[in-house]
């Protein structure tokens, strides 16, 4: 049992002898390794972060991970990061450039989260001739800032882009006004997105009511509360869409906890964060930011370099959290990765960094997104995802943004046909899930909206009790209509206010009432002060004057017009003509002297007026003629009996006043509602004397006025004329003036309230149901005797205009007739005397013709289509007539 004792000491005795040798080769071994690594290119890079927020700590993870991965996958480059802190102070941020230059030997500087840290690190860069790669870049881009600074490079999310994506969200939702919030960083940085922010919401339409600018808080301990809580006290301003552009998240995080106490984060308030808060949510949110939407720079998360990525990232992070990385942290990951690109390709040599770092940036596709480098600045196409901050801590995503499309649901839409109406379903403040808020300080049953009523002149559109506490009339009850018809509560409360509109409007304008409803006319002046939703009814001037009895003496004479009586009698006298031509030869009543023959066709033309003729026609030419001149007389005769009847059973009246031009002319005096704007209109534009406008009060006061002649005429608006003639019919006739219209009557809101919108749709919808003339029916003109007698429209007479068409074709077959006989009897008679023709001149033959058919001479053949025997003489024509009777 001793021996194998022995034998095993032996062996370790020897093992002893040889550990002098074992540690030889170790030393050997790792001097080797040691200057093989010494043979390594070492490369000293400076990153200025803030390695107190989320953002910074993400950077530094994802820088360390590339640098990292590159120095175990080079054998000539080696590449170590060497952070400071900045703290977001741009004067530190300078020190610790100089310093890491001047004893670190950088050959980059990356980081810097705001843009004033850039400027200054970027001086230090320009002295050193160090390349500066910034994560800040300027708001609006100075046009020199190339020239000025030529070794920094600008990486940063397009501002821009971003304004323009949160003015399209507020247009998409109607928001009038929103409140801009940003957090103070000592130096104005934030105020280039506030003039971005304005500029973009006028296009769309909307505007900036208040910015605040909170202090700036970097923990929890040092807040102070009651400063913030009165700076959000907004007693003036109805606007609830804030749009916080930038902030920590210690200060956003305080904000919306205030806000939230304070009754601003709920039902119809909407809150818009932008990427640089965005970007901090994942572990950090709360349930004081539910319903917040979020702008968010979108990266393809489903590649294999992406995956790889994050489960390394997810090792090395600090933050043991379910978090993603955000932007920032992807691109200080593929910033490291350029960088070490460059350095492989420049060497050794540092002269080429900057034009290497140039060229690499100008086409690279990283984690980030595609990049390419102009003006010293890397731009992206800028592709956004809307988030919605919901309850459990969490987020989800909603629609995409492109500039050049907007709103889309997938990348995959690629032009703005597809363009959505929404940006998803969105879960708002207060669990608002049926509507899109209102982005208003809504009214609630402990905080009614407070509507200021005037008292009417006329009763019929508001009628405020003696104690002025209760109030009824035709716009109350519509304006009660309207609310039903809203698809939201609408807690209100009628407040008596004794004052001209003028002055309503400037109360509403100055916020002392949340609308005004009454009969307010929209015109240019106060369209700037206060919101008027769609007018309810139409408005124009009307003049009222006292009726007086007609002159019925020559009332026979107005069924027509005096063109019309002359213009029959020209027919008269040509159908004459015609009778007289035709008749005379073959008619034995057109003997003896020209007169008579003139009268007997006139006894034979008028006779036929009253259908009484007896005498017979002889040529079928004349009988032509007759018939179309019965027809002629049938509708003449039923016309003029038409408008006659008319004339006396409905134009009884006539008003003593026909136009305003009158009264203007012969200085006469009109009446008009004393609180009315009509009043100045009068003066101003239709250029009455101010002595000759007597400002009444009430529509009965009218009566009186008229009854004492102290006017003439009264001038009201349309509405008022319709009420007053519903009860006033008798007596009295109202005149439309269209050429002097206004804009109408509607109800007031405060300057931009969706509330006006909202009205507007309804009160639209009314007057397409017809139910706006079910209201005035009842309140307005509940008379039906007097309903349609709103305006003075007796029958006109009848103008030449009317029986045209009628002339025309009795002209024209008369004339025919006329022709064709006197084409026959000129035959005739050539056929006659043939003989004369020739050797005869023009004059001589002419006074043949005339004394032939003025002496009744027939030539020896008779015309055919007249139908009557050959006549010589007249004691022939009697032994004809005899002997035919």
């Amino acid at each position: 049992m001793a021996f194998p004792c022995k034998l095993t000491f032996i062996k370790i005795e020897r093992l002893w002898h040889l550990l002098p040798l074992l540690i030889i080769i170790i030393i050997i071994t790792v001097s080797d390794g040691a200057e093989a690594e010494n043979e390594k290119s070492v490369t000293n890079v400076g990153a200025i972060v803030n390695l107190n927020s989320r953002m910074g700590k993400e950077q530094k993870t994802a820088m360390d991970f590339a640098a990292e991965n590159f120095s175990n996958l080079s054998k000539t480059h080696s590449l170590i990061i060497h952070f400071r802190h900045s703290d977001r102070d741009p004067f530190t941020a300078a020190s610790a450039a100089e310093e890491l230059i001047k004893k670190k030997k950088v050959k980059v500087l990356i980081g810097m989260e705001t843009w004033q840290e850039a400027v200054q690190v970027a001086d230090v860069g320009n002295r050193a001739q160090v390349p500066v790669i910034s994560f800040a870049a300027p708001t609006i881009t100075p046009p020199l800032i190339q020239r000025k600074w030529p070794f920094l490079i600008r990486v940063a999310s397009d501002g821009g882009a971003q304004i323009k994506c949160i003015a399209d969200i507020v247009s998409l939702y109607s928001w009038k006004r929103v409140i801009a919030i940003y957090e103070d960083d000592g130096y104005g940085g934030n105020a280039g997105m506030l003039a971005l922010l304005f500029e973009a919401l006028q296009h769309v339409g909307s505007k900036i009511e208040h910015h605040l600018v909170l202090p700036q808080v970097s923990s929890m301990s040092n807040f102070n509360w009651g400063e913030l809580e009165e700076m959000l006290k907004l007693p003036s301003f109805q606007s609830r869409v804030f749009i916080v552009l930038q902030s920590s998240l210690p200060t956003v995080t305080n904000l919306f906890r205030v806000a939230k106490k304070m009754g601003l984060v709920g039902r119809d308030s909407a809150w818009i964060i932008t990427e640089s808060i965005t970007s901090l949510l994942d572990p950090q949110v709360n349930h004081d930011m539910e319903g917040t939407l979020g702008i968010k720079t979108y990266y393809a998360n489903n590649t294999s370099s992406y995956a790889k990525f994050y489960k390394v990232f997810k090792v090395m992070y600090p933050e043991k959290d379910n978090s993603e990385p955000g932007i920032y942290a992807l691109r200080a990951y593929d910033l490291t990765r350029i960088v070490t690109q460059a350095i492989r390709m420049t060497g050794n040599s540092t002269t080429n960094l900057q034009v290497v770092l140039n060229t690499v940036l100008s086409n690279y596709m990283g984690l980030s997104g595609k990049m390419r480098l102009k003006g010293g600045e890397v731009l992206y196409s800028p592709i956004f995802r809307i988030i919605n901050v919901v309850e459990g801590n969490r987020y989800k995503e909603l629609d995409f943004w492109r500039p050049e499309i907007g709103f889309s649901e997938s990348l995959a839409q690629q032009t703005s046909i597809n363009r959505r109406d929404d940006v998803g379903t969105v879960v708002w403040p207060g669990n608002l899930s049926q509507r899109a808020p209102k982005g208003w300080a809504m009214p609630t049953a402990d905080k009614p909206m407070i509507i200021g009523v005037p008292n009417s002149s006329f009763p019929a559109f508001v009628n405020v009790s003696s104690d002025g506490k209760s109030v009824d009339g035709f716009c109350i009850e519509l304006f009660k209509t309207v609310v039903n018809c809203l698809n939201y509560p609408l807690p209100v409360e009628f407040r008596y206010v004794n004052c001209p509109y003028d002055d309503l409007v400037e109360l509403v304008h100055n916020k002392t009432f949340d609308a005004g409803v009454g009969d307010i006319t929209i015109i240019a002046e106060r369209v700037d002060k206060v919101e008027f939703t769609q007018p309810y009814t139409e408005s124009s001037l009307s003049l009222i004057a006292p009726e007086k009895a007609e002159q019925l003496e020559w009332m026979f004479m107005k069924p027509f017009t005096g063109k019309m009586w002359a213009a029959t009698g020209g027919i008269l006298v040509y159908t004459i003509l015609i009778i007289w031509f035709l008749e005379r030869l073959a008619n034995p009543e057109f003997s003896g002297p020209l007169m008579n023959q003139i009268g007997t066709a006139t006894w034979f033309a008028f006779t036929s007026l009253f259908f009484s003729h007896r005498e017979k026609i002889y040529n079928n030419l004349t009988r032509v003629v007759v018939v179309m001149w019965l027809f002629v007389v049938l509708i003449l005769t039923s016309s003029y009996t038409a408008n006659l009847s008319s004339m006396l059973t409905i134009q009884r009246l006539k008003p003593n006043v026909t136009d305003i031009e009158m009264l203007i002319r012969t200085n006469s005096k009109v009446g008009s509602n004393r609180d009315s704007f009509v009043i100045n209109y009068l003066e101003k534009v239709l250029n009455f004397k101010r002595e000759n406008i007597i400002k009444t009060d009430g529509e009965s006061n009218y009566i009186e006025e008229f009854e004492s002649k102290r006017i003439s005429a009264a001038l009201l608006e349309l509405p008022y004329a319709k009420v007053f003639m519903n009860k006033y019919c008798k007596g009295y006739t109202a005149t439309t003036l269209p050429f002097y219209r206004f804009g109408g009557l509607a109800f007031i809101f405060q300057k931009d309230s969706p509330i006006a919108r909202d009205f507007t749709k309804v009160i639209l919808e009314l007057l397409e149901q017809g139910k706006m003339m079910s209201l005035e029916d009842t309140w307005l003109t509940p008379k039906s005797e007097c309903r349609n007698n709103a305006t003075s429209n007796g029958p006109e007479s009848l103008n030449v205009k009317n029986f045209m068409g009628l002339y025309v074709i009795f002209g024209v077959s008369s004339t025919i007739c006329l022709l064709l006989s006197f084409v026959i009897l000129l035959k005739k008679h050539e056929d006659a005397y043939p003989g004369n023709a020739s050797g005869e001149s023009v004059w001589n033959r002419i006074v043949r013709i005339a004394k032939f058919l003025y002496n009744r001479q027939i030539p020896s053949r008779a015309p055919s289509f007249a139908d009557v025997p050959e006549l010589s003489t007249s004691s022939e024509l009697e032994c004809v007539t005899t002997s035919a009777t």
